[in-house]
């Protein structure tokens, strides 16, 4: 990622400041395409064979380091059983980012997958980059949906698209990263619900190097 450190802030010792943004990032897609099992792998760095269904929705947040930038996402992973779909506005409301995910072993994830790329389009930020997940990769034997298919209908909408493996952990981080490039760092990008980042104090900034990855 190109960045112009000369034009970054300066701490008083001379270092180069970095900037901390906040960005709210939804999971959507069918109940058990794996969600939560990607966000466990990002988050935890964990895999749970046998995960329990999203009630309502779940709350994790992890950070990226990019050159200058930190990027703190807060992620709501939501449920996936119909009865509560009513409720998936009130999490992506306001969301700079969104991952649908669809299951490459079942053809009927990827059609719900896209009608969610299309309440999306029609009601999220206009500034909302969405990424198309095709999860549980390790298990192409089965597969239902083809890798062309999927990329050239991201390609005809303007999304980013891997194929994931919760499992293996493949193109976990690689897909949050993606993301984390393509959202704007800048505090004149717009805030709050255009979709801008929202700049973080320093105090409010994470200690932890390892965020990085």
């Amino acid at each position: 990622m190109a960045t112009n450190r000369n034009a970054a802030a300066q701490r008083p010792n001379g270092a180069p400041q970095t900037k901390v943004c906040q960005f709210k990032l939804v999971l959507l897609g069918e109940s058990a395409v794996g969600k939560s099992s990607l966000v466990l792998r990002f988050v935890k760095g964990q895999f749970h064979e046998y995960q329990e269904s999203t009630i309502g929705a779940a709350f994790l947040t992890q950070t990226l380091c990019l050159d200058d930038t930190t990027v703190k996402f807060e992620i709501w992973d939501t449920a996936g059983q119909e009865r509560y779909h009513s409720l998936a506005p009130m999490y992506y409301r306001g969301a700079q980012a969104a991952i649908v995910v669809y299951d490459i072993t079942n053809q009927d994830t990827f059609g719900r997958a896209k009608n969610w790329v299309k309440e999306l389009q029609r009601q999220a930020s206009p500034s909302i980059v969405i990424a198309l997940a095709g999860n549980k990769s390790d298990l192409a034997a089965k597969r239902m949906v083809e890798f062309e298919e999927a990329q050239a209908y991201a390609d005809e909408n303007g999304l980013l698209f891997m194929e994931t493996s919760a499992k293996t952990a493949m193109n976990v981080n690689d897909i949050f990263l993606a993301i984390a490039n393509k959202l704007p760092k800048s505090e004149s990008a717009g805030g709050g619900a255009a979709g801008g980042a929202r700049r973080l104090n320093d105090a409010d900034a994470p200690r932890s190097s390892s965020c990085c990855k």
